[in-house]
């Protein structure tokens, strides 16, 4: 698969997001990712604004929120403080499980 310029811009680089790292060599823990889904998501929803009927999107859209609502649910139960930091730390509204 070729990656275009434009794609490699639109992903966030995990130096980004080291805050959210448990080591330097992490690159799977459940905090990165959720972290990495809502850059994303911030991605997705800007393109759908310039293109509401790109319905495709849409679906891409409703599919990773679903998978960083299932991953949130996970480190609440596993980890609630590593949860509530990450929660502040991407400004999103801490639920609780």
């Amino acid at each position: 698969m070729r990656i275009v310029a434009k794609d490699q811009n639109s992903r966030p680089s995990l130096d980004e997001l080291s805050e959210f790292k448990k080591s330097d060599s992490d690159t799977g823990s459940a905090s990165l990712q959720i972290a990495l889904l809502t850059k994303r998501i911030e991605n997705l929803t800007a393109h759908l604004q310039a293109n509401r009927k790109d319905y495709s999107t849409q679906r891409g859209l409703k599919l990773l929120l679903g998978r960083r609502g299932r991953l949130q649910k996970y480190l609440a139960k596993e980890d609630p403080a590593k949860y509530q930091m990450t929660m502040k730390g991407l400004g999103l509204k801490i639920k609780s499980v």
